[in-house]
Formats: structure tokens, C-alpha cells, sequence
């Protein structure tokens, strides 16, 4: 029961944040600084969280397997995917609404079953299949583009949006085979360090030259979208995804998306109408589908 307590807590932490950065945005920050700052202050809680731990030096966290350098170095790295993903949805932000960007976010279910099939060079399970179906339906019916028209998206906002799906179904895909027996606050440590300096490389921060911006984004921003981001949901889905397994942890992550456009609705007034909610429960029903199809027949081979 804890594993799916913290991945469904782990997945509306992460559905909060679109809508911080949309606020950050309309008080004047750039993306550049609501990147940064939320990496920056995610890694500074999480080396807090691993060096507070490591002075308790409790039973329960003398069982994870110490890293070695290599573990480490391969961390950092599968690290710069999160903080590309974090990059790539935000700059999607500054072009298209919370809850498009959320739903292209989403089509990291299908890249995953396509980059999987690619890696392993074999056809996906039937279940995968079938769940793309509904999967692109649902987008099209949520992004509702048949009645607005390509033209009502800034294309900008769409390329974003699915750059952000593709280093999201990365992460996924190289997080579960690095180091899994390792302590997740270490491993989360590392791996938001990582994606700080590859940001960092890409959209340089203006407030590193400039302390009174730092502060301010800190004290409104910074330790919000640290927090919910790569502090709490990271660190949820590190603990819950080992106990539940990745594909109900999937399921259970869905709860991102009603969470991300509910508080669209609510925090920014952004309009959600029939065909958008309609393409909510078709995504919804895709992500479960392969889950569901695996155990209706695990039933019937009993």
C-alpha cells in the first residue's frame, strides 16, 4: 500500500509545477531562472536530505548498496535527461497552455513502447499495441486541434512539448537499470545535479550573475518548484515505482495529468472543454490498458 500511496503523491507533485512556472512567467522571470533555480535548490535539499541521513545512520538505510564511481558517473548522466525534460516543458510553457503541454508531456507513453521496441529490436506486446490507440486519440481529442486548427498551436510550444516526452521516455527507460539497489536520496542527489549542469550549459542563468534576482526567485519560486519537483516527486517515485513495479507505477503517474489540468482550470483560468476531458479518459484508459490486458490473462492462465 506504500508503494502506491507515494508514486500517486509523487505524480500530483509533479502536476502541480506547470502551473507555478506559468505564474513565475506572468511576474517577468525568464525560463532560463525558473530552470535554474528549481535545479539548483532541488539539489541543494536533496545533498541536505543524503547528508542528514548519513548522520542518522539508521538500520534501514544500511541495507542499500554503497555506489561506485562508475554507478555515479552514469547517474549524473541519466540525471541531464530530467533536467532536459524540466527544460524542454518549460520552454513549451512560454508558448502554449499548461494543459496542452501536459498532455504532449504525456506522449511519452507510446515514444517509450517505440524506443523499447527499437532497443530490443522486437515487435511491443500485443497490450502496448492496442494501447496507443486510444493514447492518440486521446491527444488529439485533448489538444482538441480538429476544431482550433494546427495554426491555433505555436509550433514552437508543440516541438517543446514533445522533445520533453522524448527525454521523459529516456529517463524512464535508463533510470530503472543504474544502480537500483542504491539509496533513491543519493540517487535522486545525484541524478538533479546532473540535470543542474546540463541546463545550466544550455540556458545559462542570469541570476548567477545577479544575488538580488537569486533571492528573489528563491524566496517566491524556487524552493516551491524545488520542493514539489526534483526534491518530493522524485524521491516519491524512487521509493513507490521498486515496491509497485513499473508498469502500475505508470498507471498510478497518470494522476500528473488530471492533477497538471485541473489546476490550469482552477489557478490560471485556462478553459477545458468537453473533447479536452474526453482525451484525458482515452489517455488514462491507454496507460492502463497494457496492465490491464497482462492480468485479465495472468486470470485465465491460473
Amino acid at each position: 500500500m506504500r508503494g502506491y500511496i507515494y508514486v500517486i503523491l509523487g505524480a500530483i507533485s509533479y502536476g502541480l509545477l506547470s502551473t507555478f512556472v506559468k505564474l513565475a512567467y506572468k511576474d517577468g522571470f525568464i525560463v532560463n531562472d525558473v530552470v535554474g533555480v528549481q535545479l539548483l535548490m532541488g539539489a541543494i535539499l536533496l545533498w541536505g536530505a543524503v547528508l542528514l541521513s548519513k548522520r542518522m545512520k539508521s538500520a534501514k538505510q544500511q541495507k542499500f548498496v554503497k555506489l561506485v564511481k562508475r554507478e555515479v558517473l552514469l547517474l549524473t548522466t541519466v540525471g541531464s535527461t530530467t533536467g532536459l525534460t524540466g527544460m524542454f516543458y518549460y520552454l513549451s510553457l512560454q508558448y502554449i497552455s499548461a494543459s496542452l503541454a501536459i498532455v504532449l508531456l504525456f506522449q511519452f507513453t507510446w515514444i517509450g513502447v517505440l524506443l523499447e521496441a527499437i532497443i530490443n529490436r522486437r515487435i511491443p506486446e500485443k497490450g502496448k499495441l492496442l494501447s496507443i490507440i486510444p493514447l492518440l486519440i486521446g491527444t488529439i481529442s485533448a489538444t482538441n486541434i480538429y476544431s482550433m486548427g494546427l495554426s491555433a498551436v505555436h509550433w514552437l510550444g508543440f516541438l517543446f512539448g514533445l522533445l520533453a516526452a522524448l527525454s521523459y521516455s529516456i529517463f524512464i527507460l535508463l533510470s530503472g537499470k543504474v544502480a537500483v539497489q542504491a539509496n533513491p536520496m543519493m540517487k535522486t542527489a545525484l541524478m538533479s545535479t546532473g540535470g543542474f549542469i546540463v541546463c545550466s550549459l544550455i540556458l545559462t542563468p542570469t541570476f548567477f550573475r545577479d544575488g538580488k534576482l537569486l533571492l528573489e526567485l528563491v524566496m517566491q519560486y524556487g524552493i516551491i518548484l524545488a520542493f514539489f519537483g526534483p526534491f518530493l516527486s522524485t524521491l516519491l517515485f524512487s521509493k513507490g515505482v521498486p515496491l509497485v513495479g513499473p508498469g502500475l507505477a505508470s498507471i498510478l503517474g497518470a494522476m500528473e495529468l488530471p492533477t497538471a489540468m485541473l489546476m490550469s482550470v482552477f489557478f490560471l483560468n485556462e478553459h477545458i472543454g468537453i473533447p479536452q476531458y474526453v482525451g484525458i479518459v482515452l489517455i488514462l484508459i491507454g496507460i492502463s490498458l497494457p496492465k490491464l490486458l497482462k492480468n485479465k490473462q495472468k486470470e485465465l492462465s491460473v
